[in-house]
This record gives structure tokens, sequence and C-alpha cells, in this order.
């Protein structure tokens, strides 16, 4: 049985937590300080409000540890302001979070609340057919670099991609009862998680 944390700290962790209780061979914990990180198999950076986001990991002292654990291989998954959490460059901002995804991400691009929409897409490499994808004071990704593989494009705009072990998506798949993105993470972390967890025992050990 696979272990999935959900950054509990702030936004919609409790739609992912109900996610994953819908499906077979996982459980899901909340994750609010560095004690629980050990074990997961993977992670999952909720939507809500990378500027709040930011600056609780940053008062719990989980931000510096969560992003070595992302450097040596969690698995790991963005959604909307989780996204910004990942990446790199954030356009129009200094600060970085996590700074672990090699993308440039615009920072509410769609507009503000009253902007919000659902629409349906295609992404072939995560289910058969369209997929509803909802979209709230979404950000999107502006540029990516060499290891990055685009997996959605809306309207010119790049909204979901990858890089190794880190998946992003400017939309909430927690919010539609479509499952297709949960599944494809998990797949993900079933993939990485025997490597990874090896190798945080090991660094556990030298300490």
């Amino acid at each position: 049985m696979l272990t999935i944390g959900v950054l509990a700290m702030q936004g919609a962790f409790a739609e992912h937590l109900e996610r994953l209780r819908r499906l077979e061979d996982v459980r899901g914990i909340k994750v609010r300080v560095e004690e629980d990180l050990a074990g997961l198999d993977g992670l999952i950076l909720p939507g809500g409000e990378s500027t709040a986001m930011g600056k609780l990991l940053t008062d719990v002292g989980l931000l510096s540890p969560l992003a070595d654990y992302i450097r040596r291989g969690m698995p790991v998954w963005g959604t909307c302001a989780g996204l910004i959490l990942l990446a790199k460059r954030i356009a129009g901002q200094e600060m970085k979070y996590l700074a672990a995804m090699d993308i440039g991400v615009r920072r509410n691009a769609y507009g503000g609340q009253l902007e919000s929409f659902q629409t349906e897409l295609a992404i072939p490499k995560v289910a058969p057919g369209k997929i509803p994808l909802v979209f709230i004071r979404a950000p999107y990704i502006e540029t990516v670099g060499a290891q990055v593989n685009v997996l959605a494009v809306y309207n010119g705009n790049m909204v979901a991609a990858e890089e190794r072990n880190m998946l992003a998506t400017a939309f909430h798949p927690e919010l539609t009862d479509d499952m297709h993105f949960h599944r494809y993470f998990l797949e993900k972390c079933r993939r990485n998680s025997n490597s990874y967890l090896q190798a945080a025992e090991a660094v556990r050990l030298t300490r």
C-alpha cells in the first residue's frame, strides 16, 4: 500500500485526501511538520494561496526539508498554488519557494476569482479521452527547461508538466469526480518509491 502525504496547511487539502480515500491500495495522510515526511511514497501540494503556503512552510521549518526530500527523488505533485511552490521562476516575483522544478510560471494568469472556469481537454498520457479541468485564479507555465515534459496546453498556454519525480498542474483535478490525474500520480509514485525510499534511508543512516 502506498502512503501519500497531502500538505495540510492551507487550501484544498481535504479534497485531495477525499480522492485518495476513493482509491485502492493507498493511504492519505496530512503533512504539517517535518516528521510527517518520513516514509512517504509521494506528496501532494494542494491548491490554495501560494504566498500564505510559502510563509507557513517557512514558519514551521518545513520549506528546506521538503525541498531536500524532493531533490532526493520523492514524487511530488503540485496543483495550482502547489505548481507555484515547485517553480524555479515566478514572473514578477523574486521570492521563490521550493525552487525544485525547471519551470517559469505566472500567478493568477487567468484573472481573479470571477474569471474562474471549467473546461475539458484531451491529455493522452493521462487519460484515454477528454477530462474536466477546473481553473480557479489559476497560474500557467510560461517557460520550461530541457528536461521538462509538457503534458497539456490550453489556449496556447502550458497547464500541466512533469520533470523526473515532479508533476505540476495549473488546474484542480481534486474538484472534479474524474480520478485520472490521481491515478497517474500514484503510478508515478509506484515507479519511484522503492529507489527513493532506499536513497532516503541511506541518507538517514549516514546522519
